[in-house]
């Protein structure tokens, strides 16, 4: 490897992540068990990625909108609820849903299998809140409905009006 320390003009070096299999941030979202691969550091913030596995019958947070990043979901196994508004959609593995910022979604698990997706949070706002979260889980057990509203709400989140 050539280095330039004494170049002024060199690009600054560049880091790579790499994150193994039983590597990376865990998070317990009561059933959910969250492992964040990307919290932005080595993306200048411009990504998140986690991977999370839903248990079996995981319903999923309140309907809601994202007003600052975009939010990717690849299912990799099993399959996952998507409600988007008043439409469903049943994902299954292979199945990549994007929800641009504005659009009310949610997701769950109403199988009895466990399901596994990676989610893209761009920028990577969103990671933060999934780590309070964590905290009010850890606190309180689950937190109520409005509990987790006013968590998505430090993060450009609301809840969806849905009709």
């Amino acid at each position: 490897m050539t280095t330039h320390d004494s170049d002024p003009s060199a690009p600054a070096p560049v880091s790579v992540s790499v994150v193994g299999p039983g590597d990376g941030e865990v998070l317990m979202l009561g059933t959910t068990r969250m492992r964040v691969l990307e919290d932005g550091r080595t993306t200048g913030h411009r990504l998140g990625l986690a991977e999370s596995v839903l248990a079996p019958h995981t319903p999923g947070p309140p309907q809601h909108r994202h007003a600052r990043h975009d939010e990717g979901f690849y299912v990799v196994s099993g399959s996952v609820r998507f409600t988007v508004g008043d439409e469903e959609y049943d994902a299954g593995a292979g199945t990549l849903v994007m929800v641009p910022p504005g659009a009310p979604h949610t997701f769950a698990n109403v199988t009895g299998e466990p399901a596994v997706m990676l989610s893209t949070f761009t920028p990577d706002l969103y990671v933060q809140y999934f780590r309070d979260l964590r905290d009010l889980f850890a606190a309180d057990g689950p937190p109520s409905r409005q509990a987790n509203i006013d968590v998505m709400s430090r993060y450009a989140t609301e809840p969806a009006d849905v009709s």
